[in-house]
């Protein structure tokens, strides 16, 4: 577990807590867009999941990202993540 709990977010596929740093973020933009947001500041709903290959994977196969935001997510907002 992450030294400063202010700085922590749980993964949405494997539920532990980790650094934001670790992390990548999907975020519901307030105009209602599901974005991949590679600084991890863009104003919005937010998801996290590790960037470990592991994560992602589960993350895209169990649709995490449609689950969380509760509509369908296409694959073309994980794009981003694949890009990282």
């Amino acid at each position: 577990m992450a030294s400063n709990k202010k700085n922590t977010r749980m993964c949405v596929a494997c539920r532990q807590h980790a650094d934001k740093s670790e992390l990548a973020r999907f975020v519901r933009t307030p105009d209602g867009r599901i974005v991949f947001d590679a600084s991890g500041k863009l104003a919005g709903r937010g998801v996290w999941v590790h960037k470990k290959a592991e994560c992602v994977e589960k993350l895209k196969k169990k649709r995490l990202l449609s689950a969380h935001f509760h509509e369908n997510v296409s694959d073309e907002v994980l794009r981003g993540l694949d890009e990282r």
